[in-house]
C-alpha cells in the first residue's frame, strides 16, 4: 500500500513540477509558480523518507543526519536568497546551480561500491555503469564550470582569459571524456583496480573540463553559459531519477535539462552565437577592447544633464527605458519606477524594452524591475518593442551598452557582427547615462555615443534619476 501512496505522491510532485514550469513563464504567475513547484519538491522528499522502503523492505535511517541537512540547507539558501544583491544574482545561480552538479556526481560517487559489485560476476550491467557514470561526467562538469562562473561573475577571476590553443585542448577533452566513459559503462576493464583508477581518472578530467570550457568564455556570454550549465545539471538530475528509479527527480531532471537547453538555444539567437561554437567553447570577446568605427575622425559626444532631460521627458508623448547592468548597480530600479509614474501621471507613455542578454544572466532585467513594481505590460521584449524606436521621443538608456550597439549590424569587423540589438538610435533622441566613457561587458567601444542625435549624462543611475525625479516635481 506504501508504494502506491509513494508513486502517487512522485505523480503529484510531478505535475507541481510541470505546473510550476508553466507558470515561470509569464512574469505575473512566476511567483506562484515558483512556490508550486518548491512544494512539488518537499512533498516528494518527505514522501521519500517516510513512505520508501528497498527490496528487503527496509525504510530510510538517520533521520537526524537527513534532517540536519534539509535545516542547514534550508537556512543557507533562505539567508542567501534574503541577503543577496540584486547585482550578485548571476553569482548566487551559479553557485546553487553547481550545488545541484556537484550533489549529481556525489549520488554516483556514493553507488560506485554497486557498480564495482558486478566486476567479475555475471552479467555486465551496461545500463547501470552507463547511468553512474553520466551522472558523474555531466554533475562534475557543471560543478566546475559553474564555480569558475561564479569567480567570472564575481570579479575574482578576468573576463576574458585566453589560454593557447584552448580550443584544441577542449576537444581533446571531451572526446577523450565520451571515449573513456563509453569503455569503464561497456565493461572493458574488469580488474577491480584499474577499473577504480581509471574511474577517478574520469572524474578529474570531467572537471578539468568544466574549468576549461568556462574560462575561455568572454563576459558578454555569460548569459549563455549559465543557462547552459544550468541544463547540465538538470540532465545529471534526471540520470540520478533514473538510477534510483524515482519519477519525481527523473522528471524534475528532465524539465530543467530541456528548460534549459531551450533558453541556451534562444541565448545563442539573441548573441549570434552557434550551439556547436558553444559546446566546444570557440566563442567569446577575445578580451580585448575594440573601438567605434570612426574612419580616423576625431570622435566628439554631447553632454546633457538631469534638468535638460526633465523638460525633454516632460513635454514627450512616448518615452522608451532600456534598462542595462548599471542600472542594477546602482539600484536605482526603485527611482525609474518612480520618474515612470511621474511621467505617466502627465500623459507621457512609458515602456521598458527588454533585451534577452541584458544583465549577467537570462530575465536578470526582468526580476530587477519586478522588485520594484513595475507593470509587467510595461516590460517589451525585444522583438516587439524595435519597431517602436521610429515612433519614440526619448530613449533612456540605463547602463547598458552592449545591446544598443549599432555596430552588431553595421561593422562586420566587429566581435558582435551580427548579434541582435535595440534598435534605439533610430529615435528622435537618445540619452545614454553611464559613469563614464569606458567600454562595457564586452570591451567593445560603442559608436552610439558619438552619433548626433545621442547626449550622454554621466553619473550614477540612482543619483542621476533622483534628480530628474525632483526637477520632474518642480515643473
Amino acid at each position: 500500500m506504501g508504494e502506491y501512496i509513494l508513486e502517487t505522491c512522485y505523480l503529484l510532485a510531478s505535475i507541481c513540477y510541470i505546473l510550476g514550469l508553466k507558470m515561470m513563464a509569464g512574469p505575473k504567475t512566476a511567483r506562484n509558480g515558483n512556490l508550486l513547484a518548491a512544494g512539488g519538491m518537499a512533498l516528494a522528499i518527505f514522501a521519500t523518507i517516510y513512505l520508501y522502503q528497498d527490496d528487503l523492505n527496509n525504510k530510510l535511517g538517520n533521520h537526524l543526519w537527513i534532517y540536519s541537512g534539509i535545516i542547514i540547507g534550508s537556512l543557507a539558501g533562505w539567508v542567501a536568497a534574503k541577503k543577496v544583491q540584486m547585482t550578485a544574482m548571476p553569482q548566487m545561480v551559479s553557485v546553487f546551480n553547481g550545488m545541484g552538479g556537484a550533489c549529481a556526481a556525489l549520488i554516483s560517487l556514493v553507488e560506485f561500491p554497486k557498480a564495482l559489485e558486478h566486476i567479475g560476476h555475471g552479467e555486465w550491467p551496461v545500463l547501470f555503469m552507463a547511468t553512474v557514470l553520466c551522472g558523474l561526467v555531466i554533475g562534475s562538469v557543471s560543478f566546475s564550470g559553474s564555480m569558475i562562473a561564479f569567480l567570472k561573475l564575481n570579479g575574482n577571476m578576468g573576463k576574458d582569459i585566453r589560454i593557447p590553443f584552448y580550443n584544441i585542448i577542449n576537444t581533446f577533452l571531451i572526446f577523450g571524456i565520451i571515449g573513456l566513459t563509453v569503455c569503464l559503462a561497456g565493461g572493458h576493464i574488469t580488474d577491480h583496480n584499474q577499473f577504480t583508477m581509471w574511474a577517478w581518472i574520469l572524474l578529474a578530467a570531467s572537471m578539468f573540463y568544466g574549468i576549461m570550457f568556462v574560462v575561455p568564455i568572454g563576459g558578454a556570454d555569460m548569459p549563455v553559459v549559465i543557462s547552459l550549465l544550468n541544463s547540465f545539471t538538470g540532465m545529471a538530475a534526471a540520470f540520478g531519477g533514473f538510477l534510483y528509479g524515482n519519477m519525481a527527480m527523473l522528471t524534475g531532471g528532465i524539465l530543467v535539462g530541456s528548460a534549459g537547453t531551450i533558453l541556451t538555444v534562444v541565448m545563442c539567437k539573441a548573441m549570434n552565437r552557434s550551439l556547436t561554437n558553444v559546446i566546444f567553447g570557440a566563442f567569446g570577446t577575445g578580451g580585448k577592447s575594440v573601438a567605434a568605427k570612426t574612419d580616423g575622425a576625431q570622435k566628439t559626444y554631447k553632454e546633457t544633464n538631469a534638468s535638460d532631460l526633465a523638460v525633454l521627458l516632460n513635454y514627450s508623448q512616448k518615452v522608451i527605458i532600456v534598462p542595462g547592468y548599471g542600472l542594477a548597480v546602482a539600484q536605482a530600479q526603485h527611482v525609474v519606477h518612480e520618474m515612470e509614474q511621474l511621467l505617466n501621471d502627465r500623459g507621457v507613455e512609458v515602456k521598458y524594452a527588454i533585451h534577452p542578454v541584458a544583465g549577467r544572466m537570462p530575465g536578470h532585467m526582468n526580476v530587477l524591475l519586478a522588485e520594484s513594481n513595475v507593470d509587467y505590460d510595461k516590460l517589451v521584449e525585444m522583438d516587439d518593442i524595435n519597431p517602436e524606436f521610429s515612433t519614440c521621443d526619448v530613449v533612456m538608456v540605463l547602463g547598458a551598452n552592449d545591446v544598443v550597439n549599432p555596430a552588431a549590424k553595421e561593422d562586420p569587423n566587429s566581435p558582435i557582427y551580427g548579434m541582435p540589438i535595440l534598435n534605439v538610435e533610430n529615435a528622435k533622441t537618445t540619452v545614454v547615462n553611464k559613469r563614464s566613457m569606458n567600454v562595457g561587458y564586452a570591451g567593445i567601444d560603442n559608436d552610439l555615443f558619438y552619433r548626433d542625435k545621442t547626449a550622454m549624462l554621466f553619473g550614477d543611475a540612482k543619483k542621476v534619476l533622483s534628480q530628474i525625479v525632483s526637477e520632474l516635481k518642480n515643473l
